[in-house]
């Protein structure tokens, strides 16, 4: 008939279409079709490479950029320290790697094994080498439970978690839910970490858990919306004591929300240990020793019934060691640029870097948007002239449905979004946290498209001083 295709003959196109899409996908998603040249090369695919991956597609073409990350799945941690106390399913944390790499985007299913800088190279540990012309490195950072005597295989016991990794943030909200009475202890390592506020933030909800009027019958979201607020214990909360001991020498890093922090502790009673650091697990005894960092050689052995691990973290160990890190192990780069310190075509962003402020993916919005119109700029052969304030955000989890939004810059001062005292117990930023950041996550960061809040700070607070 005029203008139908023959059956065969459409059969062949469709045919054509699927082994086209099928090609697509493989080249996109495994390292098996990667050429060995790319004007752009991201490491690491987690919240930095996958938003710089997107923002370079737009700058040079999908073709020309390349992401070099072994791990099938792509995690949204900062909901972690809701999937520990049971108000989300860690389910809702992930999706697919495949899925969140920008389309076209060649994924090179491997990890990086070295850096050769001088001649704008990097071997896989599969051998194989892979040239560029920009590097910009999103390698994140390490954790290391084994640098905590009786770690990792202490989690093979009941009673402990940490919200920190996918395999033993179940744990902790399994520690908590069976918690019976005795101490319920809370650390902070002596190193840098990702969301310095995570660590606090559970011992929060875990208090306003054990305040709950308990049913078995309830779901963790039911239970949520009935925390009691009042000193008034209920639930388990009068048979617990409450231990949060921080190798830091204050409880939060900026005055304001510190001040804020400690009111909580106090009112909620709270215990806070200052320069105490977690050095060993016993976890068939259910024992934990500290060492006083005030007081060299001098340890405690603290009894308990639940414990929530940080573990120490430290720099990728690729990078440490290598022609591109500090004298730490962390990526040297230029504060304001993000450019590194001594090679004009790498860049750095997120967790892996020496910038000095949290490691958060609120930080790492705002980096993207800097390191784009440096990369866009050097592209021009011109001068980069946009400069990363430090930015980052912590949202403080209080309870089931309050937060306290700390947000500030590189020297520690108070950088805040809304027109609103920000250090106070908020409903409304429970809300953000909870529901409106993840969505903005995936579909806003990791596309390229949310660069932080720096231009709606300027709007909220026209005409105020």
């Amino acid at each position: 008939m005029a203008g139908q295709l023959h059956p065969q003959l459409l059969l062949s196109r469709q045919c054509c279409r699927v082994f086209s899409v099928v090609s697509s996908h493989v080249h996109t998603s495994s390292g098996l079709a990667a050429k060995d040249h790319y004007r752009v090369l991201v490491l690491g695919g987690g919240s930095g490479g996958v938003t710089m991956a997107a923002r370079m597609k737009r700058k040079v073409g999908a073709q020309n950029v390349a992401i070099v990350e072994p791990s099938e799945m792509h995690y949204y941690q900062p909901i972690w320290t809701l999937v520990g106390a049971g108000a989300k399913s860690v389910a809702s944390s992930g999706r697919s790697t495949a899925s969140v790499i920008p389309s076209g985007v060649t994924w090179v299913k491997s990890k990086v094994a070295e850096f050769d800088p001088e001649n704008n190279t990097v071997r896989t540990d599969s051998g194989k080498k892979i040239s560029y012309d920009y590097l910009i490195v999103a390698l994140g950072l390490e954790l290391h439970y084994e640098k905590i005597k009786g770690l990792p295989e202490g989690f093979e016991h009941p009673k402990i978690g940490s919200n920190y990794s996918v395999k033993t943030v179940e744990k902790t909200w399994n520690a908590l839910k069976n918690f019976k009475g005795g101490n319920a202890l809370f650390t902070y390592p002596n190193t840098p970490i990702k969301c310095g506020g995570a660590p606090q933030k559970i011992m929060y909800l875990s208090d306003a858990f054990l305040r709950k009027v308990h049913s078995q019958s309830m779901s963790s979201q039911t239970m949520a919306a009935i925390v009691v607020f009042s000193v008034k214990h209920t639930g388990k909360r009068s048979k617990a004591n409450i231990i949060y001991n921080t190798s830091l020498p204050v409880l939060f890093g900026v005055k304001k929300y510190s001040d804020a922090l400690w009111e909580i502790v106090k009112t909620r009673d709270l215990n806070v240990n200052l320069r105490h650091n977690l050095i060993e697990v016993r976890a068939d005894k259910q024992e934990a020793v500290f060492e006083n960092l005030d007081k060299p050689g001098e340890t405690e052995v603290y009894k308990y019934e639940m414990i929530h691990v940080t573990p120490p973290m430290g720099p990728p160990a690729v990078l440490k060691g290598s022609s591109l890190d500090d004298a730490g192990g962390w990526l040297d780069v230029n504060k304001n640029t993000l450019q590194h310190k001594t090679y004009a075509n790498v860049f750095g962003i997120g967790d892996c870097t020496n910038l000095p402020t949290s490691k958060t993916a609120a930080a790492v919005a705002a980096q993207s948007a800097v390191l784009d119109r440096t990369v866009s700029r050097i592209l021009k052969k011109q001068t980069p002239d946009k400069a990363y304030d430090g930015y980052t955000s912590c949202p403080l989890v209080t309870s089931y449905n309050t937060v306290i939004l700390a947000e500030f810059d590189y020297d520690g001062q108070p950088l805040e979004t809304f027109p609103v005292d920000q250090s106070k117990e908020s409903r409304v930023m429970y809300h953000m946290k909870a529901d409106l950041m993840p969505h903005l996550y995936w579909n806003g960061l990791l596309k390229g498209l949310w660069g932080g809040p720096g231009p709606y700070r300027t709007i909220m607070h026209l005409g105020m001083k």
